[in-house]
């Protein structure tokens, strides 16, 4: 019913935002007869600010074109390798017509980007995505709307991520040979269990794995978000927060926990902030700062841009995170693609090289929650572990924004260059390798002028 009163609400109020936008362009024109009022510039804002308040925020895109190389501008295709009914395996395939650079892209590592699914689309990671495509393949999981997805797909549970997880890094092994993985946030725990369960079965298990800023153990330090899933129980989630679909979206019926009322929980973390941030954004369009007042929609385009999720995947991570800690206590056992149960053991990890990432203000998880990988990854060698604290970040600055670039990124390409392929020897959980023609990203091929290749 909750679903269906906001659909209303925001089906009624979208010819109100649609006018407010019309009349903050009329009176932000000062040629035209409202432009003329001398008030017309504050009008214009609170105008402005009314469409933002009102407006319903889609799906943004990556928008990367190009990509700086070395001071070469490499043209960026954005693409979708992979496409299952709620997750899209999405390449960042980098063009260029430079000799010296075309060589050092098919040099690069490939890395798999596993971006959260907890309330906001993938682009939210544009900025982790554009540093990395100065140095890497860049391959990312893009999850879909669960109220786009029809019922006839079935649900899609915290197994079923596990499962997706692996089936990308066997494409990326299919393709290079091996890969690194990447983890931001909530991804980091069934990341770690899809490549435990590689490791148990004795398959290639990725030459590294970066956790950053995730739940490993919700235990420790727990924030708003932690005490939030584990003092509430499971009932109280399962009938205060999920909700069927309205009949008007693909996936009508589908129960999920809306992506809504997660945003509302976003706000409520720290209200006052978001409204100094809005009175700044009408302060700056009546002042003119047009720099300012563009940052401010960027950030909010993105953060205003929710997901559903599926229920059976929201209450599985209740549980399984943040309630019964199965990961760290050594209690999770995963349904495979053919059906079997499988027991998650972290110890089996014996040749993935581990990173942590942790920001030192981070408020969504707490300081060592993420570090914890390193205890339960004990079949790992203590040469190839490695954590770091970002001085001075909070959740998003650790994947995106100036300490992103400055301080955790360096660290990340440091250690995926350390562990690339050519200088690992082989171990127990590398023995199976790709033929050697498999390596290729593209097949050969017939010589032209100037030619524009892909990696």
């Amino acid at each position: 019913m909750l679903y269906q009163l906001y659909e209303t609400q925001r089906s009624l109020m979208e010819p109100f935002a649609d006018f407010a936008h019309s009349a903050a362009k009329a009176y932000g024109n000062p040629l035209g007869l409202f432009g003329q009022n001398p008030f017309a510039q504050r009008i214009s804002a609170g105008y402005e600010l009314m469409h933002r308040l009102g407006k319903d925020y889609e799906k943004p895109e990556f928008g990367l074109r190009t990509v700086d190389v070395d001071g070469v501008a490499v043209a960026v295709h954005e693409r979708v390798e992979i496409n299952k009914p709620f997750c899209e395996l999405r390449r960042f395939k980098r063009f260029s017509d430079d000799t010296a650079t075309l060589a050092k892209l098919k040099g690069q590592p490939a890395v798999l980007i596993v971006a959260p699914l907890s309330g906001h689309y993938a682009t939210l990671l544009r900025d982790t995505v554009k540093s990395m495509l100065a140095d890497h393949k860049v391959y990312i999981t893009d999850w879909k709307n669960a109220r786009l997805v029809p019922l006839s797909e079935g649900v899609f549970r915290l197994d079923d991520y596990v499962n997706d997880v692996q089936e990308f890094i066997r494409h990326l092994q299919s393709i290079y040979g091996n890969c690194h993985v990447m983890s931001v946030c909530q991804p980091t725990v069934p990341v770690l269990a899809a490549v435990s369960l590689m490791a148990s079965r004795g398959e290639t298990t990725p030459l590294s794995m970066t956790m950053m800023g995730g739940p490993i153990d919700a235990r420790k330090s727990p924030t708003a978000v932690n005490n939030l899933a584990m003092n509430k129980s499971y009932e109280w989630f399962e009938n205060n927060v999920i909700y069927p679909v309205p009949s008007n979206f693909p996936g009508a019926g589908r129960r999920v926990y809306p992506g809504f009322l997660q945003h509302s929980g976003f706000v409520a973390m720290n209200p006052s902030n978001h409204a100094k941030s809005h009175y700044d954004y009408f302060q700056d369009m009546v002042k003119g700062d047009n720099s300012s007042t563009e940052a401010h929609r960027k950030f909010y385009d993105e953060y205003n841009a929710v997901l559903d999720m599926d229920a059976a995947y929201y209450l599985d991570t209740i549980r399984i995170v943040f309630q019964d800690f199965s990961l760290v206590n050594g209690t999770w056992d995963v349904c495979a693609a053919d059906g079997q149960l499988q027991r998650v053991r972290p110890q089996d990890i014996s040749s993935t090289a581990l990173l942590s990432v942790e920001g030192e203000l981070d408020d969504i998880s707490g300081s060592g929650q993420t570090e914890a990988v390193h205890a339960i990854c004990s079949g790992v060698p203590k040469s190839m572990h490695k954590h770091v604290e970002a001085k001075g970040a909070g959740h998003y600055g650790i994947f995106s924004g100036r300490r992103w670039r400055e301080l955790v990124y360096p660290e990340v390409k440091a250690f995926i260059r350390e562990n690339a392929l050519a200088n690992q020897p082989t171990g127990p959980n590398r023995t199976k390798t790709a033929p050697a023609a498999a390596t290729r990203e593209t097949p050969n091929k017939p010589a032209r002028a100037r030619p524009v290749h892909q990696v």
